[in-house]
């Protein structure tokens, strides 16, 4: 049998391309921990970048790059998996675990059920757009929240900026069964045989476009059911049609590696790592965790969100936080994972390039009128005529009825 570096890639990828043999060539590759000097630590095969050592890096654009181009190779020729202990402070988490409870119960009481990829209604909780829900009830622990720089530093060094958040809230009660492995967003939610029939190159692209996060909103030991990942996974190229493979899946279970999380830990890894949530063995804890989905400017991002209604919520937390001396850089962060940050599509008839080859943004909106510091009436009617410009048609705002 051909070995894996001798085999000839396909312009198309088929189930016969997938061989054990080949993933476990794959994982075998070593880390180098020369190639990762800003690690604190690998641990179970996984890079671990102490949030405080990174925090008081040298603050200048040549620092960040380097820092930044490590991160994106550890995520991609890398383990594909990086850990950041301490990204968020209890402080931080606490009163966004409260919202997050009190929206789970109000959709309780509502009589709503939400579905979940990997469990009945019911079984576990899951709160759907918990990013937009965040900002309607609790817009002060959203901007704390949102304001973190580690989630920032993973999404950039990843995606570039003008990256989408999406959030989703999972809490996998005592008892609750854990996922059988698989990868994630885009073509891991195709299934094995759409994605067959999707060329090989858009394999390697879908990857490119989404960087999986997930935050500790409680104390996760390994009895809780953590996620199970699978280091080096993702450079497995026919993974998207092997998953769900027995004998893959069997490797995985024997495989995997499991890492126990503290309360503000942040994981962020490559979504064509094979992982899995694990089962709660735990007799007495209540896994909570906040699932992020950060979207490139270039692709879509998993769930509808209305970010003008997220910025308009939010924005009187926004000035006060600026009054109080949260820093522009801060402020920013907490744009970046509200507000739309990518200029198209548009309507080019009524939403023209200005300054440069892009129209502007709904968050430089946001971005101006906090720096001008503007009433949230004036936001208001800002965005409203910046979405104006940016409606289907052929006749100018002014003309429309």
């Amino acid at each position: 049998m051909q070995s894996h570096e001798q085999r000839e890639t396909p312009e198309r990828l088929r189930p016969t391309d997938c061989h054990l043999d080949d993933l476990r060539a794959v994982l075998a590759a070593p880390v180098a921990p020369s190639e990762y000097p800003h690690a604190s630590d690998l641990v179970e095969g996984v890079l671990v970048y102490d949030a405080t050592a990174l925090r008081n890096q040298p603050d200048d654009p040549g620092s960040t790059a380097t820092l930044e181009a490590e991160l994106a190779r550890a995520l991609d020729a890398g383990p594909g998996i990086v850990l950041f202990p301490g990204a968020f402070t209890s402080d931080t988490v606490q009163p966004v675990s409260d919202a997050f409870q009190a929206i789970i119960d109000a959709e309780k009481a509502s009589g709503r059920r939400a579905g979940d990829h990997f469990a009945g209604p019911g079984v576990n909780d899951r709160v759907w757009n918990a990013l937009e829900k965040l900002a309607t009830r609790a817009p002060d622990a959203f901007v704390d929240y949102y304001a973190n720089d580690m989630l920032a530093l993973a999404a950039r060094s990843w995606l570039g900026p003008g990256y989408q958040v999406t959030s989703q809230v999972n809490v996998v009660k005592p008892g609750g069964a854990g996922q059988t492995m698989h990868r994630d967003y885009h073509l891991g939610f195709q299934g094995p045989e759409v994605s067959a029939t999707f060329p090989t190159h858009a394999h390697r692209l879908s990857p490119m476009l989404t960087l999986q996060g997930a935050v500790a909103h409680g104390d996760m030991p390994v009895a809780s059911g953590p996620t199970l990942y699978l280091p080096h996974s993702q450079k497995y190229l026919p993974g998207y049609l092997a998953y769900g493979r027995q004998d893959f899946q069997e490797y995985f279970v024997d495989h995997h590696v499991q890492l126990p999380l503290r309360t503000g830990d942040a994981v962020f890894f490559n979504p064509a790592l094979f992982h899995a949530a694990g089962s709660n063995h735990s007799p007495d804890i209540r896994r909570m965790a906040n699932l992020l989905q950060i979207s490139s400017a270039f692709g879509r991002a998993m769930e509808v969100v209305d970010r003008g209604r997220v910025v308009r919520e939010i924005y009187p937390s926004l000035l006060d936080r600026a009054r109080a001396g949260l820093t522009p850089a801060a402020l920013a962060r907490v744009v970046a994972a509200s507000a739309e940050g990518y200029a198209f599509p548009t309507n080019l008839d009524w939403d023209p390039p200005i300054d440069g080859m892009s129209p502007r943004t709904q968050a430089d909106v946001v971005l101006d009128a906090l720096a001008a510091g503007a009433t949230p009436e004036a936001l208001a009617t800002a965005l409203q005529a910046h979405a104006l410009n940016r409606r289907v048609g052929t006749v100018s705002p002014a003309s429309a009825p």
